[in-house]
């Protein structure tokens, strides 16, 4: 009964220790993605089915405002901000943000209006990575228009800070 009891205790510890090797593999791999983002991006172009109007991240602006738009990540605090520089129809624009990368293929956000504490902000935007290299990354969204979904992908470039 006792080497019962103590197979019984082994297999319970041997399945818990595995499962907490998984999860911190799991966060390492999402650590590893966080710091090949870690830096000044600008978006260089936005793909998307020109038939729909696209305006991303509820920001009023066309999404030719983003094209140009600087983005800086810093992952060490999960923080950074995006930029659109105005002019013509488009707004002026500096807006913080929290970040994380979520099993290396997908890239969340959610904005940080000022006064309000991230934990505050439940929602967000939801972007998956769908390429990757030092100096470029890009990222799709699927936005509901109706009862269609707009495929829209921004194109980024390594701008500085590695």
């Amino acid at each position: 009964m006792k080497n019962l009891l103590l197979v019984g205790i082994l297999g319970v510890a041997m399945s818990v220790s595995c499962s907490t090797v998984k999860t911190a593999k799991t966060a390492q791999t999402d650590r590893v993605e966080f710091l090949k983002l870690k830096g000044d991006w600008e978006v260089t172009s936005i793909d998307y089915d020109k038939n729909f109007k696209v305006k991303p991240f509820d920001e009023g602006a066309d999404a030719k405002c983003f094209v140009g738009s600087h983005w800086r990540l810093i992952p060490n605090n999960y923080s950074g901000s995006y930029t659109l520089s105005g002019g013509g129809a488009c707004p002026s624009v500096i807006q913080p943000i929290k970040f994380e990368v979520v099993n290396g293929t997908e890239f969340k956000f959610k904005k940080l209006l000022e006064g309000s504490k991230a934990k505050a902000v439940t929602e967000g935007y939801s972007l998956n990575l769908i390429s990757q290299t030092t100096d470029s990354f890009s990222l799709e969204q699927n936005v509901p228009s109706g009862s269609d979904n707009v495929k829209i992908v921004y194109n980024f470039a390594r701008t500085g800070m590695k």
